[in-house]
């Protein structure tokens, strides 16, 4: 059967409604006639966060898969798109392989062995698009701004519990008790304005970065690293994705930080740049910085408060290695 007439041929559908990604795009299970699976994907800018933050009428995600630039993956990552499409006049469509319990989730931990079996994948993918990444790709400066306090404030007030949160947190992300005034100062001028960063980024080596590099964004296929939702994608250092990785779900991986990054520069070759991991720390904590700090405010798991507290520490000092380099 061609891909484009799955949904001619449904027996049964059941909707995921405690999926675990959080843009807000509405996914199915749906059962074919012939008892095969797939997953179906619908997004609208009227229900999809990506959508209305980056104010576009179709998903990124089949932007760059109708573009061919996903042929171009590593033998060792792949993806599940099977086909996408438009129904209407802003509802994007994209129908998957359904790739079951193979797909990590919140609660999955990587040990020392798996995260630099994640992190040699993910080194071939940036390489593999070195100096060449493809032009269906989203613009950097407003995924560097994803969570501004100017973007979110607006879908705050429509109910948006996501970024609600998201601005108490830059709330105590201000108070130089817990972030020190000279990095709280420069990580909300660059999420008024990113293009400082994204000039510092743009000088460092580009390639196709995954944008949204996170555990519950992977399965474990085989010998393959199955990338999903690339809502994303953006022409950046490979460093973007090993930042956002580490600022996201550092917490649920058995290699330390500083390891990480180690071990990525050692599998990335020509794909890594010291300035450019400098810069992606900084860009990540301005996307992430003020979960980090609500954590420490708010959790009620006093664990939980003292490592966010330590890993705070951590990206405080990188990130003003940063803005010593010239990112602000």
């Amino acid at each position: 059967m061609d891909p484009a007439e799955f949904l001619d041929d449904v027996a049964v559908r059941t909707t995921l409604v405690e999926h675990l990604g959080k843009s807000g795009a509405a996914l199915e299970r749906v059962t074919l006639g012939d008892g095969r699976t797939v997953i179906v994907k619908r997004i609208t800018p009227d229900t999809d966060l990506t959508l209305a933050l980056f104010d576009q009428p179709v998903a990124q995600e089949l932007v760059l898969w109708r573009s061919g630039a996903l042929d171009r993956l590593p033998e060792q990552v792949g993806h599940v798109i099977l086909d996408g499409w438009v129904e209407g006049e802003d509802t994007t469509v994209i129908v998957m392989r359904d790739l079951g319990d193979t797909v990590l989730t919140w609660e999955d931990r990587l040990d020392a062995g798996q995260c630099r079996w994640m992190l040699e994948r993910v080194a071939a993918l940036h390489r593999a698009y070195l100096g060449d990444p493809p032009e269906a790709v989203a613009a950097l400066a407003p995924a560097l701004e994803l969570f501004a306090p100017a973007r979110i404030t607006e879908l705050a007030r429509q109910g948006s519990g996501l970024f609600e949160v998201a601005l108490r947190g830059w709330e105590y992300f201000a108070d130089p008790d817990l972030v020190p005034s000279d990095v709280s100062d420069a990580v909300f001028a660059l999420l008024a304005d990113a293009h400082p960063l994204v000039r510092a980024l743009a000088s460092g080596p580009v390639t196709l970065a995954h944008g949204d590099l996170a555990t519950v964004n992977m399965a474990f296929e085989g010998d393959q690293l199955v990338l999903l939702d690339w809502a994303m994608p953006l022409a950046a250092p490979g460093a973007f994705d090993i930042g956002r990785f580490l600022v996201g779900c550092g917490h649920v991986v058995d290699l330390p930080p500083d390891e990480i990054l180690a071990e990525y520069r050692r599998l990335a070759g020509a794909a890594y740049d010291e300035r450019s991991m400098q810069f992606a720390l900084l860009a990540a904590l301005c996307w992430l910085g003020w979960n980090k700090t609500l954590d420490i405010v708010e959790s009620d798991d006093e664990a939980v408060r003292e490592r966010e507290r330590v890993s705070l520490t951590w990206w405080i000092r990188h990130a003003r290695e940063a803005i010593e380099k010239g990112a602000w």
